[in-house]
């Protein structure tokens, strides 16, 4: 049984065959999925929340991404935190800073950022952390935001150095690995990974983004994570039925708000 602890199952990519999709990952023993959503907007939040009821198996996850951070408003942060109460939403994100493609200002992000994480503490959220050629400032965030609210957190679909995995897990953070740890030239991945302690990994799609090899080049999608999990295991030197079990109980320790008894892959 596999875990798979981050896709935009709301994407554009998957319009033309959703179901198809859910139910390949159904027949691949995915049997629990957490469906960050790729927007803030409210129709587009509920869209997320019918897929939800109709295949309790998925949770979801809302914020601002950094690359949407400059389109962003306290009444949006006001909407999202009303839509945190009233839905059973069990993380906030996926959130960050992103300095390679800087679709948004660099400062408007480090604001952004900020906001979110406090929002977060305060409703009692775990962060899902999206960082991309901004460790220094994230983990400055992190640090000045999130690190005494005694709530966990996970580096997503992580490529970034060791030290800020280690400074990010000696907060309590989780570090989840995508398909990216497959590619034959993301070998610092690989080794980063090697020293995450079993008790803190995750694994991921990223989907429709990131397929794994030997799926390069296609649309990603949520039955793909059992490449991740066999490449995870060959690096930790552990079994995949091991992998499985230690990620799919991590995901229930990160996020705490995912019941635990709809798990069984089949829809109401």
């Amino acid at each position: 049984m596999f875990v798979d602890s981050h896709v935009h199952l709301d994407a554009p990519e998957f319009d033309a065959d959703r179901v198809e999709v859910i139910r390949r990952a159904e027949s691949a023993l995915i049997t629990r999925a957490l469906v960050v959503a790729s927007t803030f907007a409210s129709k587009e939040l509920e869209s997320v929340v019918r897929l939800v009821e109709q295949f309790p198996w998925l949770d979801v996850a809302v914020g601002v991404h950094p690359h949407q951070a400059g389109l962003s408003s306290k009444e949006d942060f006001e909407r999202l935190s009303r839509f945190v109460k009233q839905k059973q939403i069990v993380a906030w994100g996926e959130i960050g800073l992103d300095f390679h493609y800087n679709h948004s200002p660099r400062d408007v992000q480090q604001d952004v950022f900020s906001q979110q994480l406090r929002l977060a503490r305060d409703l009692e959220l775990p962060v899902v952390i999206h960082t991309r050629e901004a460790e220094t400032e994230t983990l400055q965030a992190l640090e000045d935001d999130w690190q005494d609210a005694g709530l966990p957190g996970v580096l997503h679909c992580y490529s970034g150095s060791w030290e800020l995995a280690d400074a990010c897990l000696e907060m309590g953070f989780f570090v989840s690995f995508s398909g990216m740890l497959t590619f034959p030239k993301a070998a610092h991945i690989r080794e980063v990974a090697s020293r995450v302690p079993l008790n803190r990994l995750l694994i991921e799609t990223d989907a429709p983004y990131l397929a794994p090899i030997p799926y390069r080049g296609r649309r990603n999608e949520p039955a793909f994570v059992v490449e991740t999990a066999k490449a995870l295991c060959q690096i930790k030197e552990v079994s995949l039925e091991e992998i499985a079990a230690v990620t799919s109980a991590n995901y229930f320790n990160l996020f705490r708000r995912a019941q635990r008894g709809s798990e069984s892959g089949e829809a109401e």
